[in-house]
């Protein structure tokens, strides 16, 4: 009897050794370090579609970084204000991935600290369209700066498919060892882009209204090529609101024209739009330029999906 208590407490003892030993290695296996992923190209871009172009040209390429500089949800580069976080994300870029067409308006302060930083400009050889505001010098016989141009060109898709092809010959030339992956993956984006520009056209050419009414310049390119009429674009700062001029101007362009509908855009408010399809009688709409969105390949195409279901309803 005596020793029964006796070899329960060695028991005991051996069995707590054996569960702090096994706790000490899942502890240390725990705390190992991790293996981080080996990365030889980082690719920066500077905002939201041109991250999407990166994101397809890059797919399944090894040891091959994308980062966006601007965020996902940061819309069109308006202002836009340098950070110290995006000067260091810069120093280590092996190549830094921008719209072009004055998007990029501290492209400068970038390339005066980092004059060797390999620049792609995705709009390079593309045709641009005045802004509204350079249009009103123009019979001054002034010579356009860079900034009076309309700098959404992502949002044609054939500007876009343009795009994706200067992207991906850059970083063929940038990254040779890898130009065999980028050219296929570029070619499967751009067949999977012209595939969805052949079916809008379908759809929207035949439509029998063709004024529209928008708010923000981001449309121009877009209405080219889908041969439409933007009859007026109320606010020309996305980030301001329009005065009560122009909301009255738009309100009496709308009744004398019969324009049917107004876009607002997902990225801004839409009070003021609401306003002016309110007291006109035109119905408002949301287009939306794919400027933000979701970490996803498809974005761009998800988005002139849905943009091609809202212009049927609205221009019947």
């Amino acid at each position: 009897m005596k020793q029964t208590p006796l070899l329960f407490r060695k028991f005991r003892q051996l069995l707590a050794c054996v569960l702090v030993s096994a706790f000490i290695l899942s502890g240390f296996s725990g705390c190992a370090p991790r293996q981080e992923k080996e990365v030889d190209f980082r690719i920066v871009t500077s905002f939201y579609p041109m991250y999407i172009i990166a994101l397809n040209i890059t797919d399944r390429i090894e040891k091959v970084e994308v980062s966006n500089m601007a965020g996902q949800q940061t819309g069109c580069l308006h202002d836009y204000q340098l950070q110290n976080k995006d000067m260091k994300n810069l120093e280590t870029a092996d190549a830094f991935l921008i719209n072009g067409a004055g998007m990029e308006s501290f492209l400068d302060k970038v390339l005066e600290q980092m004059p060797q930083l390999p620049v792609i400009n995705a709009s390079e050889g593309i045709s641009l369209l005045c802004s509204d505001e350079a249009h009103k010098h123009e019979h001054e016989g002034h010579e356009h700066a860079e900034e009076d141009y309309n700098a959404h060109v992502w949002v044609s898709i054939s500007n876009y498919i343009q795009q994706v092809e200067t992207v991906t010959a850059s970083l063929m030339e940038l990254d040779p060892e890898r130009a065999e992956q980028y050219r296929k993956n570029g070619d499967i984006y751009i067949e999977k882009l012209a595939a969805l520009r052949d079916e809008m056209h379908q759809e929207l050419d035949d439509l029998p209204n063709r004024d529209i009414v928008t708010f923000h310049e981001a449309f121009p390119y877009f209405a080219e090529e889908f041969n439409l009429h933007i009859a007026a674009v109320v606010n020309r700062e996305p980030d301001s609101q329009p005065s009560a001029k122009e909301l009255a101007d738009a309100i009496r362009l709308i009744r004398e024209t019969g324009v049917k509908a107004v876009f607002a855009e997902p990225q801004y408010s839409e009070s003021a739009a609401q306003v002016i399809s309110a007291e006109s009688g035109a119905t408002l709409y949301l287009l939306d330029p794919a400027a933000t969105g979701e970490d996803d390949p498809d974005a761009y195409l998800n988005a002139m999906k849905n943009n091609l279901e809202i212009l049927k309803e609205a221009l019947s």
